[in-house]
């Protein structure tokens, strides 16, 4: 998702001056493209930019990348802007922005609801949490991710985002399961499943994932663009918001379930579609399926 964000900015001329990754070939790779500087150390990433975006996998990391002491995006941060993509618990992005404020810097969060063919093309639907005059700040690098600005809805102050994002990617979730359900359900009966996709389409069992996964789903391929471990790690932060307001959710426990299971069994980084290995007859766990990464048409996959 980075990379791809990265590379949009730098179409649309903006000037994309230092890149950091977890794993230096994959920054020193883009740098190398993008004529940009690959920094070793996060520090160095704020030093080079006035604006930093950041898109990291789980709230242990951000907390790591805006660590309070040692290597940390922290360091001369002060008039700096960050925009912090990732989907994470609303109280991460909370104390992100304390941290930010004390060290005299900006944060807003830009959660994504899209995958990285959206990130590429400047199609990403941006849920924008944060300060309105933040917001108009960094207006034209949003603008330039989500179709001029067409895609992007500021949803209101740090946290409101993270927990609008976490309930998208919980429906998405349910969706995804009760899908995989249906179509291994079928399958079982002996319905043909093209005929059965095709059904579905023009009912109430249409939906969005039945357009992104259900023919994977059908022919195992589970290419990875949004990963069952992260499905995993959203479900739960949703389940979480769940239980400290005190109202139940027992179907985003189930659909939690599954995806936790997906990860206990080795198939987390499948993508989400994956889930279908657990309720198709003759596949399962310990039958792990084909990860082709076959060329797709623009706009599969879209919608985490």
């Amino acid at each position: 998702m980075g990379a791809n964000m990265a590379r949009r900015l730098k179409d649309c001329g903006f000037h994309v001056t230092v890149l950091h990754d977890a794993r230096p070939g994959v920054a020193e790779g883009l740098a190398r493209e993008l004529g940009a500087a690959a920094a070793g150390t996060l520090a160095e990433v704020t030093c080079g930019a006035d604006v930093v975006v950041t898109v990291v996998t789980d709230d242990k990391a951000m907390d790591r990348i805006f660590a309070r002491k040692g290597d940390t995006l922290l360091k001369g941060a002060k008039g700096k802007v960050f925009v912090n993509c990732a989907t994470l618990s609303p109280a991460m992005h909370v104390e992100v922005e304390k941290r930010a404020m004390r060290a005299g810097a900006a944060t807003l969060e830009a959660c994504m609801a899209s995958s990285i063919n959206q990130a590429r093309n400047g199609t990403l639907y941006l849920m924008v949490g944060g300060p309105e005059s933040v917001v108009e700040c960094v207006r034209p690098l949003l603008a330039a991710l989500s179709d001029e600005g067409k895609l992007m809805r500021h949803i209101g102050p740090t946290g409101r985002a993270a927990q609008l994002k976490a309930l998208v990617n919980m429906v998405m979730n349910i969706n995804t399961a009760g899908l995989a359900e249906g179509l291994g359900l079928a399958h079982a009966l002996g319905l043909d499943l093209a005929m059965v996709r095709e059904v579905f389409s023009q009912t109430g069992a249409a939906s969005r994932v039945l357009v992104t996964d259900g023919e994977d789903m059908q022919n195992r391929d589970h290419a990875c663009f949004f990963s069952a471990a992260h499905a995993a790690k959203d479900s739960g932060i949703a389940h979480e918001l769940g239980r400290k307001a005190g109202i139940p959710l027992p179907l985003a426990k189930a659909t939690l379930g599954q995806y936790r299971r997906m990860v206990a069994s080795g198939l987390g980084e499948l993508d989400k579609s994956g889930v279908s290995e657990l309720t198709f007859k003759g596949r399962g766990p310990r039958k792990k399926a084909a990860s082709r990464k076959s060329a797709r048409p623009a706009g599969r996959k879209a919608g985490r």
